[in-house]
């Protein structure tokens, strides 16, 4: 990012610089993940990892963390396209039920101009597996997938965004209140994550400036 703006440095000088400062970069621990194969029968994992797809609005994937804010857990629901892993739509609750996931898909659905005919994937959540969701979804022409049951890395791109958000974003104490914690996630996800963090994925472009550059997707704001 520093480069972008045209400052020569490297790794070794920012680490000079950081030792020099007493700063230390923050590093999240390691996870250990359980292996799983079973697939829910009605809704198999269509998606398969298959996580590079070929233009915008043909994959979805959805998921649900959780944040602390004014003294008890709120529930996160984010959209992503996969195409440039941009972030299309999120909300925030205190309830981590069906209309939360519901209100995510919604605000994706508008904001990328009504699609037809791509494919939603996520874990097997009671939410995603909710008839509310599912009636959504058939409202929309969307395809359902879902991830075997305890597997995270059938959903490995939505597993990045909350990583990256919780280290690089959300304070360690959480937040004083629920406004300020719907306006500083809503601040990250859609102008700093989708417009100014550097993606790997992307060649070091974030997700909609990669999308801006190729010049492929319309009607979207």
């Amino acid at each position: 990012m520093m480069q972008e703006d045209g400052e020569q440095i490297g790794r070794f000088k920012v680490r000079g610089l950081m030792r020099a400062l007493a700063l230390v970069s923050k590093q999240p621990g390691s996870h250990a993940y359980k292996q799983a194969t079973v697939e829910r029968p009605d809704i198999p994992n269509i998606l398969n990892r298959e996580f590079d797809v070929p233009a915008p609005n043909q994959v979805w994937c959805g998921d649900i963390t959780y944040i602390w804010a004014q003294g008890k857990w709120h529930y996160l629901a984010v959209v992503l396209d996969l195409y440039a892993r941009r972030i299309v739509g999120w909300a925030l609750s205190n309830k981590p039920d069906a209309d939360l996931v519901i209100k995510a898909l919604d605000m994706a659905y508008e904001q990328r101009g009504r699609p037809q005919g791509l494919m939603f994937h996520s874990h097997q959540g009671s939410q995603y597996g909710s008839r509310q969701f599912r009636q959504r979804l058939w409202r929309y022409r969307m395809r359902q997938s879902m991830s075997r049951r305890g597997n995270c890395w059938d959903n490995a791109p939505m597993e990045r965004v909350f990583r990256s958000l919780k280290t690089e974003w959300i304070p360690t104490v959480g937040y004083m209140t629920a406004q300020e914690a719907h306006r500083d996630i809503s601040h990250y996800l859609m102008h700093r994550y989708n417009w100014i963090r550097p993606h790997q994925f992307n060649n070091g472009l974030a997700p909609a400036q990669a999308e801006k550059k190729l010049n492929v997707v319309s009607g979207i704001s």
